[in-house]
């Protein structure tokens, strides 16, 4: 994500996400997110972690110079992309929340 100050107006361009699946089966899948550090991976196993389905939710980085996260997750017999999904829609949801509390500080 970039950012922008410019007066008073913050603007905020964010860029795409590119997953990249390695290895997908009926309740596994492995992928990568490319051009992601800890920061953002660390919330998002949190975040798979707390799903309900989730059996095994971790990540790892082989280099951080040169690597990609690389998440394997695995579930209870539950469709891996459709836990990935509620995942992603409930850290959306808290990243709300704290925008909304940050926009409140004075």
């Amino acid at each position: 994500m970039r950012s922008h100050i410019s007066g008073r107006v913050h603007l905020t361009e964010v860029s795409k996400m590119n997953i990249d699946v390695v290895e997908q089966k009926k309740n596994k899948i492995i992928f990568e997110l490319k051009g992601e550090d800890h920061t953002f991976s660390n919330a998002l196993k949190d975040a798979l972690l707390k799903t309900k389905h989730v059996e095994i939710a971790t990540y790892d980085i082989e280099h951080p110079l040169v690597s990609s996260p690389r998440f394997i997750v695995e579930t209870d017999g539950a469709d891996p992309v459709k836990v990935l999904q509620d995942a992603v829609k409930t850290l959306e949801k808290e990243l709300s929340k704290t925008r909304d509390a940050v926009k409140k500080l004075k």
